[in-house]
């Protein structure tokens, strides 16, 4: 009976990730938004695009790298850094690559390929509105509306990346305060769209690329410079 009993909870004895997707997973979810916003502002603030490609693409190359090593070692991580599974990875994660993957890979892919201001905008979108959105779903979403979607993390979603979109834009343009809410209503209209599309695509993958090219399209027809 103990035997069996023992063999019932693998993800106990072993240390193994146990959190869903359903799981509000709070310290993966701050860790989600420490990278982002950290990334997002050192760009704004104090790295040129040359340096910031540079110094995210090896930060993308170590992440990469610890992940393949988590995965491959997975005794390892269960005794030296048992906090790593508890706080930072899924169960679905256990033999295969975390979701830091696509993200670190979109970022530097948006960094790549948008001007400035709209990769700030797609960033900081994926660092704060999509963690937040997650949470008040999880937590106080009641009206589901898509799979794994809530009214109210939809909702949170695009208020989050119209906020976002706004503030970035009036500090990176001269364009006239309508033209910039009006540009930032649209561009968090299509961003909330595309999160609800029920794409087999990690949404780290997705939302900051959609929204970084977004942006600039949208910039481009209410012809916000971005220059």
């Amino acid at each position: 009976m103990l035997v069996a009993s023992t063999e019932q909870m693998p993800d106990v004895a072993t240390g193994a990730p146990s959190a869903t997707r359903d799981d509000l997973h709070l310290g993966r979810r701050l860790f989600h938004v420490v990278n982002g916003v950290s990334t997002a502002t050192a760009y704004a603030l104090l790295f040129t695009h040359q340096q910031v490609v540079h110094i995210f693409g090896t930060i993308a190359c170590i992440v990469y790298v610890i992940d393949r090593v988590r995965i491959a070692y997975p005794e390892v991580v269960a005794q030296r850094a048992p906090w790593v599974n508890r706080f930072l990875v899924r169960a679905e994660e256990e033999v295969r690559e975390s979701a830091m993957i696509p993200y670190a890979i979109a970022v530097l892919l948006t960094i790549l390929t948008v001007p400035k201001p709209a990769a700030l905008v797609a960033i900081y979108t994926l660092a704060i509105a999509d963690p937040l959105a997650a949470i008040v779903g999880i937590r106080w979403g009641k009206r589901r509306i898509a799979k794994n979607r809530t009214l109210e993390g939809s909702l949170t979603f695009f208020v989050m990346t119209l906020a976002i979109a706004f503030l970035v834009l009036v500090r990176s343009t001269d364009a006239p305060g309508l033209t910039i809410a009006a540009a930032g209503l649209t561009i968090a209209f299509a961003a909330a769209v595309c999160e609800l599309l029920p794409l087999r695509i990690d949404d780290n993958l997705t939302i900051p690329l959609f929204v970084g090219f977004t942006t600039w399209i949208v910039c481009g027809v209410y012809a916000v410079s971005l220059s």
